[in-house]
């Protein structure tokens, strides 16, 4: 009885660990890029921008992940626990791109836009150079509400 009782303790510890370790899903919104649509799942929360792509394996290709900050910052991104390459657009509140920042996956470099911005899209790596995006492009689609006046 023991031993079946340790097997239980085990199991129930092994699986609280791998929800720990888990890619989250968010609710997403469709952003518009010029003539490219995306997928964009939303991180507003701390608890959900702090985890952002951790621990995907893919990532679709029109597919990404928009971080909403409360404030205006510079707002640095890492690749900590990171599987797939990714390229960064950080955003004004207009939605135009501030700049591009490309990053290796698994890294602790420090990804940081070249001013404050509330906003921030990642995407597959090479994502917006495909597709002829630049400083100065606008992404459209943000709502409203997260847009302060």
């Amino acid at each position: 009885m023991k031993f079946f009782n340790r097997v239980i303790v085990a199991l129930t510890l092994c699986l609280g660990w791998q929800g720990v370790s888990q890619a989250q899903k968010l609710p997403s919104i469709q952003l518009q890029a010029g003539l490219y649509k995306i997928a964009a799942e939303v991180a507003a929360t701390e608890q959900a921008r702090q985890l952002g792509l951790m621990h995907r394996n893919y990532l679709p290709p029109d597919d990404g992940m928009l971080f909403v900050f409360e404030n205006k910052g510079t707002h640095c991104f890492w690749m900590r626990n990171t599987k797939i390459p990714l390229a960064i657009a950080f955003l004004a509140d207009d939605g135009k791109i501030v700049n591009i920042i490309e990053m290796k996956a698994m890294t602790e470099d420090n990804h940081c836009p070249s001013q404050p911005v509330r906003f921030a899209l990642e995407m597959n790596q090479g994502w917006f150079a495909k597709k002829g995006l630049l400083a100065g492009n606008a992404i459209n689609g943000i709502p409203s509400g997260f847009i302060k006046n």
